[in-house]
């Protein structure tokens, strides 16, 4: 089943956060934070605080909104031009120039081995450029209008908001016992003030008042921290205070320094970056109450398939490229993946916990488990990985549902759902069959001595994949059918994420043979995405003859503000189902193994 289009924000917002916390609508216009997404799972999902309904729209009071004076006249940061900045393709930073006052702010969520904390810093300096004092006073004006549970669709807490003072810390969170998660937000130096709750909504606000001289420049800093309860929030925002903002923002400035990749071709290794970046937060969480972690599609709230995991694409996606950017978190995932969906590989979509969400058949993702462990190996050199239990358990379960999938009589393999969750076409596919050859090639090799003589030869399985798929017996135009019924009956439509272009990857074809760019180049899609092109398939397009032109439009295009969306128009412009940070990964690692693996030149 395909997750319904879903229009992206006309809003391009500045998008940040850490394994944690989400903050995926910072508003370009003036900075305001109009959401916080937190990984839940009790909630199998995000739970989220904003100042108004459909947040995500930009609709209604922000959660976090900055006001100045000057000398009792009111600054409009969305007035003047906000020029903004993404440092290491992650931290938003603006510039704003209002009369004599210069402003400058940056949002970050705290990330790396030193500064692993869940919340964010709102940092800001003044500087004063005119040739006399300004009074000026600072508010951080909040508004809780919704507190929310998101899988894919939005669906409203019932107990009220809560909102306390303590000190100088403003502790937000809902009154049923043992409430969805809490926030904490302070200032350094800040008086803390809270009005009344009206309609259920919740106002407070952070306030500071200072004299600056001519020429002069004062910081300020705004923390906010999530705890599973209140208590814990508090303690976590002091602790975040303690350490200040300027610590907490070099650790996080050197944590991400070190998961940038370099190709040496510094076009290709910007767009690398910037998809690995929102790939790397956004498809990969710690929850905030049990502190594990996940894989999903994407915790944008805009996202279609949202906190949903299908295991093909967190195996084959999401993994390398964390892998890419942070072995040890690669090795997390991937031992997380296979505790939480290995024990039914290729199912469907579940829940993040691996609940069934949805259920098909698919022998794609049941091979992909195989393949992603062998990847870690060579990549890490770690071959001790497969005597883990997670690890051990989902390899033999792969296993015995490959063989359960083959043919009576032919070494091949069916499948009811393509990894895309589309039905398939013909239960026997040429992407499925090249995927499940790679796969028993390697379970020959890694599971014990007695089940690994009962593995079906690989090469078997490809060489019927040449007899069986072949559309011409003529060698000079054969040509491969992506599909088949093993009874005359075969198909050329291509699964946008299956497609026949990853054959090369799978060492069925290489890129050059010729069976495969013929093959390549007569594939169908489906003609009720035109005129949409699906990024995911686009991908693919590295692995074949036009990567080059393929790589060169990556670059070009707008995407989701710069992310990943599953439809895009030809020029490059998403127009459905955006923020998707699991697609993200993919562009991050296909892009990284055409220019460093396969050598494509990168403008």
């Amino acid at each position: 089943m395909r997750s319904a289009l879903r229009t992206p924000p006309t809003i391009p917002w500045q998008v940040t956060g850490n394994h944690w916390l989400s903050l995926p609508c910072v508003h370009p216009a003036d900075g305001s934070i109009h959401g916080v997404g937190l990984l839940s799972q009790a909630h199998r999902g995000a739970v989220e605080f904003a100042g108004a309904p459909n947040f995500e729209a930009g609709g209604g009071p922000p959660l976090l909104r900055l006001t100045f004076q000057s000398n009792g006249e009111a600054i409009e940061l969305s007035a003047s031009r906000m020029a903004w900045q993404r440092v290491l393709e992650w931290l938003p930073t603006f510039t704003s120039t209002t009369g004599d006052l210069i402003i400058r702010g940056t949002v970050f969520a705290p990330c790396g081995r030193a500064a692993d904390f869940p919340g964010f810093v709102y940092a800001l300096s003044i500087e004063n450029r005119g040739s006399s004092s300004a009074s000026i006073q600072f508010r951080a004006e909040g508004t809780l209008g919704v507190r929310q549970h998101r899988i894919r669709n939005a669906r409203r807490f019932d107990d009220d908001h809560s909102a306390t003072i303590a000190g100088d810390v403003v502790t937000l969170s809902g009154t049923r016992p043992g409430s969805e998660a809490a926030l904490a937000i302070a200032g350094d130096a800040m008086a803390a003030s809270m009005s009344p709750a009206t309609d259920g909504i919740v106002r407070f606000a952070l306030a500071q008042e200072m004299s600056l001289d001519a020429g002069a420049k004062a910081d300020l800093a705004i923390y906010v921290a999530a705890g599973p309860e209140p208590d814990g929030a508090i303690a976590m925002v002091n602790r975040m205070r303690s350490r200040g903002w300027r610590t907490l923002a070099t650790q996080t400035r050197d944590a991400l320094s070190t998961l940038q990749q370099s190709t040496g071709v510094p076009a290709a290794d910007r767009l690398i970056n910037r998809h690995l970046m929102f790939a790397y937060f956004y498809a990969a969480g710690r929850a905030i109450d049990d502190a594990r972690w996940y894989v999903f599609r994407s915790r944008a709230p805009w996202s279609a398939q949202g906190l949903t995991v299908r295991d093909y694409e967190a195996l084959m996606w999401v993994i390398p490229a964390l892998q890419l950017a942070d072995t040890p978190l690669g090795r997390e995932a991937l031992l997380r993946t296979c505790e939480l969906h290995g024990y039914a590989p290729g199912r469907g979509v579940n829940y993040i916990d691996g609940t069934p969400f949805d259920l098909s058949f698919c022998v794609d993702a049941v091979a992909a488990y195989p393949v992603a462990v062998d990847r870690y190996v060579a990549q890490t050199g770690d071959d001790r990985i497969v005597e883990d239990a997670p690890i051990a358990e989902a390899l033999y379960a792969a296993h015995d549902d490959i063989a359960a999938s083959r043919h009576g009589s032919l070494p091949l393999y069916r499948t009811d759902a393509t990894p895309s969750g589309a039905d398939a076409p013909l239960p026997y596919t040429l992407h499925g069959n090249a995927l499940v050859a790679e796969a028993l090639e390697i379970l020959k090799q890694t599971l014990d001595e007695k089940t690994a003589e009962t593995v079906q030869n690989a090469e078997a399985v490809r060489a019927a994949v040449m007899r069986q798929f072949a559309t011409e017996k003529d060698s000079s135009r054969t040509l491969l059918a992506t599909a088949t019924d093993l009874a005359g009956a075969s198909s050329m439509h291509d699964d946008p994420v299956g497609s026949a272009y990853w054959l090369p990857l799978y060492h069925m074809l290489s890129r050059d043979d010729s069976i495969y760019r013929r093959t390549v180049r007569r594939l169908e899609t489906t003609p009720s995405e035109a005129p949409h092109v699906n990024l995911a398939a686009r991908c693919a397009t590295l692995m074949g003859p036009d990567a080059g032109k393929t790589l060169e439009w990556l670059r070009r295009a707008d995407l989701d503000g710069g992310f990943a969306a599953e439809f895009v128009d030809e020029d490059g412009l998403a127009i459905g189902n955006g923020g998707d940070a699991s697609l993200s990964a993919l562009i991050a690692y296909s892009v990284w193994y055409a220019v460093s693996v396969l050598g494509v030149p990168a403008g």
